[in-house]
């Protein structure tokens, strides 16, 4: 009696068929594939260009310096008294009462200074106010 295991026959790998089946599959994509000799279509796309302006005609500028300093259209004021500035915004605004104020406050100035300028702008009979913004550069 002859108790061991019979030796597994080792796998045979036959490669023709996976070959016919690949060069079935190219052939197919040979024939379905269409190629044309433009490669990109070339849009024009349109476009605009208009000059920047720096500074609106109607728009007055106050800038809030971090220490109180108050500039109107880049001219420093040596006063901060709210008086001093509503004259300055009145002079600035040459009698249109449709001009926009603009405040561009330094981030660490007080809320007393911004809330200043906004009462000299009553004071100077302008209505238009806006706040400049601006992104750190870290953010």
């Amino acid at each position: 009696m002859n108790f061991q295991r019979p030796r597994p026959e080792e796998p045979e790998i036959n490669l023709i068929p996976l070959i016919d089946v690949l060069l079935v599959i190219l052939i197919f994509l040979m024939i379905t594939t269409t190629y044309s000799k433009y490669t990109e279509l070339k849009i024009n796309l349109p476009t605009a260009n208009a000059p920047k302006a720096e500074q609106y005609p109607h728009e007055i500028v106050v800038a809030v310096s971090s220490d109180g300093t108050y500039a109107v259209n880049r001219h420093v004021l040596p006063s901060r008294s709210v008086a001093d500035l509503a004259s300055s915004l009145t002079q600035a605004a040459k009698g249109n009462a449709n001009t926009m104020v603009v405040i561009s406050a330094d981030a660490q100035s007080t809320q007393q200074s911004v809330i200043n300028v906004m009462e000299a702008a009553r004071v100077a009979g302008l209505s238009q106010l806006t706040f400049a913004t601006q992104r750190s550069p870290g953010s």
